[in-house]
């Protein structure tokens, strides 16, 4: 048993040594997330993640005040009714149906558009796929207001007076070009290059300023959109998202380039690629230390519980009053670490979405009932009470990755309620989801606690000596996510505790 006991600390020791080194990593990609973060708020870009299912995972508060998005949808984040709101918006939906739809079809497809919207204001609109490992993961979406620039891009119909006045106090570089040379430059195109007009109108050649040209065709008129990376005066590249328009039909190598610059959106972009490899690799490198822990734990366990059985069938009786509740103690804190380790496993299984996910019509009453019956025996002090919406609920769902959410909610809900009280389950359908919502009138979450009830080992500062391993909620939680779904806790310190889950009644791939 000693021996034993010893190279259970020694594994402790050694794992230790591992969960700091993990944790010295968690920081160093918090901070690379918190930066990126801080950039893609500070971009002049509105920009938009798209999951590969076209789910959003998120958009920057430029996008929303472009949009003027509503708060509903912030939260819901639902992408179907994104959608619906966006072409309610726009003066010709019909023309973004389609983009839309050549997208679905076409998942590498790069798109880029001039959206033009009911309340007068037109938006440059470009997206391309997000890759990672040679694999398409999503699409970002990136749009930006160019009303200013396509007023100027008018500028034929306009006086002369007029079109000076308004290229020289835009905030867009504008620059004219007649074959090879530059022809005109406003004072935003001075102070983004670095050079004065006298140095780039006198004989300056364009292909010394614009260093690469992205060209692709967005409407039929005379118009494109180019993204060009230009070489400021100081030998700095930035990057400019451009309309390039044609001002004489009679002259087509007379080009008027509208630009602003987008130098902090690309290297976002790079940013955001570097991020999710990073958070990837985080992933697996938790995963296999999850792997290793159980690994390195379940060998001496089961050591120690056969052990344990010989001593309580091999026991003199005569010793029996005195060495049986230590055997007891022994073989319940064997039983909490198998527990322990089954549920880091399962955790690490979930997080890194290696989960086995197969989903078929159940129902879910059926389901729930049979659940309370296996929890709820016959020496158990609290009691579960279902109320369904009738007694045949159905959805397309996976009965072993769904049992592991329900069945942990109900076991904290009994577990932290007073003896012989009773947790409410109520199960109904709402807007094409299905809602479980379970009560307890236990002794509640503080409100320091609640934003933190959802970590990995994290465990509530009222709970004193109730056993757990912390990894409950952490577990209900990332399944949740990987349904795509959204659950809430609602709590009052000493009364009661609701955690709502609300899941997609139709099928989804993990």
């Amino acid at each position: 048993m000693y021996q034993w006991i010893d190279e259970l600390k020694n594994t402790q020791n050694h794992l230790q040594q591992e969960v700091t080194e993990l944790k010295k990593k968690e920081v160093q990609l918090q901070k690379s997330l918190s930066l990126l973060r801080s950039t893609l708020e500070s971009t002049a870009h509105g920009i938009m993640a798209v999951s590969l299912q076209g789910n959003i995972l998120d958009f920057n508060q430029k996008f929303v005040d472009m949009w003027q998005i509503p708060n509903s949808l912030t939260l819901s984040r639902d992408y179907l009714q994104c959608q619906a709101f966006f072409e309610n918006q726009l003066k010709y939906p019909e023309a973004y149906s389609q983009v839309i739809s050549e997208i679905s079809n076409q998942s590498d497809l790069e798109s880029s558009d001039i959206l033009e919207l009911k309340d007068g204001r037109i938006f440059a609109q470009y997206s391309q796929p997000q890759w990672l490992e040679g694999k398409i993961i999503g699409r970002v979406w990136s749009i930006w207001d160019v009303t200013q620039s396509s007023q100027i891009e008018e500028t034929p119909q306009l006086k002369p007076v007029s079109w000076y006045t308004l290229a020289e106090t835009t905030n867009a570089s504008i620059f004219v070009i007649q074959g090879w040379d530059l022809s005109y430059m406003n004072p935003a195109a001075e102070v983004l290059t670095g050079y004065t007009k006298t140095e780039l109108l006198t004989g300056f050649n364009s292909c010394q300023l614009f260093k690469n040209k992205k060209r692709k065709q967005v409407c039929n008129k005379d118009l494109e959109y180019q993204e060009m990376k230009i070489l400021e005066k100081n030998g700095t590249e930035r990057w400019l998202a451009c309309v390039v328009a044609t001002l004489d039909q009679q002259q087509a190598s007379l080009e008027m380039i509208a630009g602003i610059d987008i130098t902090e959106y690309k290297q976002a972009e790079l940013d955001l690629s570097q991020t999710l490899e990073q958070l990837k690799q985080l992933s697996e490198l938790k995963a296999q230390f999850m792997s290793m822990v159980c690994h390195q734990f379940r060998t001496p366990l089961n050591v120690i519980s056969f052990s344990n059985s010989l001593l309580k069938r091999h026991i003199n009786e005569c010793y029996e009053e005195k060495t049986r509740p230590l055997l007891d103690h022994i073989q319940s804190g064997v039983e909490q670490i198998t527990k322990m380790l089954d549920d880091i496993l399962f955790f690490a299984k979930a997080e890194a979405a290696t989960i086995d996910y197969d989903a078929k019509p159940l129902n879910l009453v059926d389901f729930c009932n049979d659940l309370i019956t296996r929890m709820q025996t016959n020496d158990s002090e609290n009691r579960i009470n279902l109320l369904s919406q009738g007694s045949y609920l159905t959805a397309c769902m996976d009965q072993k990755v769904l049992e592991p959410i329900i069945s942990n909610l109900l076991d904290n809900a009994m577990k932290y309620s007073p003896i012989d009280s009773e947790v409410q389950f109520k199960l109904f359908g709402e807007c094409g989801k299905v809602v479980f919502q379970i009560t307890d009138w236990g002794i509640g979450i503080p409100i320091a606690d609640r934003e933190r009830v959802f970590e990995p080992f994290f465990r509530g500062s009222n709970i004193h000596n109730l056993p757990g391993t912390g990894l409950g909620l952490s577990i209900v939680k990332t399944l949740v996510d990987l349904h795509r779904g959204y659950i809430a806790v609602e709590s009052e310190l000493g009364v009661s505790t609701t955690f709502t889950i609300m899941l997609p009644a139709v099928k989804s791939k993990l």
